[in-house]
């Protein structure tokens, strides 16, 4: 394809790509399309941005914090920081009982991933190709690095204060080696594994770096820099992964699938979740694990993801992220905060 054919269809399809402002609510081409997300996940956030961190330009305030569409949730510390819809920064420091807004955040755009090396220094990214940084723990956001309005990003992972990697849509990824200095554009797939959504990074076993893609696909890399893809059993959407103690690998996506891998993604086990509905985010709390999904389902396991138990939450809630807190997983969802288990 040539780089003005790509260009044109990346300006053309950035449309669907920005339904992943609901996140990662795109199934996208190949056997992965057939996957579609339950008609209750809002769209109305997957607008264009409105800006890219332009000067001036400041997350928009909301009323109640608790309230706001959030995509990512991580700790900074003993601190939360939570993102989302808007340019949207909630932080607590009271383990998730009360949430105010960052006190500066230079942009409106979507944001849908945040990672932090620890208590001080963070990186969030979303639309419009933009990279945040923090330095004090996510009260001050600076624009670090602007890709282009035709990228969308979900996901980011630095493995240390230097190197970094940051994914999106329709195979969007670039690379750090100087602590976001400067970036560069890396090519994670090629041929028929090109250009395919991005969902979201997550360290493997022996210092390997993996990426949950689209149409069952997996992606795995010993220097974050070059990578290969690894096909799965179920042919849909993954949209997250993580790795177990003991080297387990185990991702989770469409339709409530989750599969589990303990040789290195040589092969694969379809683990049954007990439930149909996409599974967006994932926890690991000592031996246990948590994971959570669109309307209202939250998976449980007690032996490192051989068998799960499924629930419905009464709430119903569109899960976006799990993050620790006090011990339990706290929950975010595209409509705030979700209140904790009594």
């Amino acid at each position: 394809m040539s780089g003005r054919a790509r260009t044109k269809r990346r300006t053309v399809a950035i449309v669907a790509a920005c339904v992943l402002a609901a996140s990662l609510g795109v199934s996208g081409t190949g056997a992965g399309a057939a996957d579609k997300p339950p008609s209750d996940v809002p769209t109305g956030a997957g607008v264009a941005p409105k800006t890219d961190g332009a000067a001036g330009v400041h997350a928009q305030k909301v009323a109640h914090p608790e309230r706001a569409p959030l995509m990512a949730a991580t700790r900074a510390g003993s601190r939360i920081v939570a993102v989302g819809d808007f340019g949207t920064v909630l932080l607590s420091d009271d383990q998730g009982a009360s949430w105010r807004q960052a006190a500066d955040v230079p942009t409106r755009v979507t944001l849908t991933a945040v990672q932090f090396l620890d208590a001080k220094q963070g990186w969030a990214v979303g639309h419009g190709g933009l990279v945040l940084a923090s330095a004090d723990g996510g009260e001050h956001w600076r624009v670090a690095h602007r890709a282009g309005t035709e990228f969308s990003f979900f996901s980011v992972h630095f493995s240390d204060a230097e190197h970094g990697l940051v994914v999106g849509a329709f195979g969007a990824a670039i690379a750090t080696e100087d602590g976001g200095k400067t970036w560069d554009e890396i090519t994670v797939g090629q041929g028929e594994f090109s250009d395919r959504h991005l969902y979201q990074i997550f360290p493997g076993p022996d210092g390997t770096t993996w990426i949950a893609a689209e149409s069952g696909v997996v992606y795995r890399s010993t220097d974050a820099r070059v990578f290969a893809p690894v096909s799965l059993p179920y042919r849909g959407s993954i949209w997250g992964g993580m790795t177990l103690p003991g080297g387990a690998i185990l991702v989770w996506g469409m339709g409530g699938h989750v599969l589990r891998s303990t040789d290195s993604g040589a092969s694969w086990r379809e683990i049954p979740s007990g439930t149909e509905n996409p599974l967006t985010a994932g926890l690991l709390l000592g031996k246990r694990i948590v994971l959570a999904g669109l309307g209202g389902a939250v998976l449980t396991s007690d032996d490192l993801g051989a068998s799960f138990r499924a629930e419905i939450r009464p709430d119903r809630l569109s899960y976006t992220a799990a993050v620790e807190s006090a011990g339990a997983p706290l929950l975010t969802s595209l409509s705030g905060v979700a209140a904790p288990r009594k």
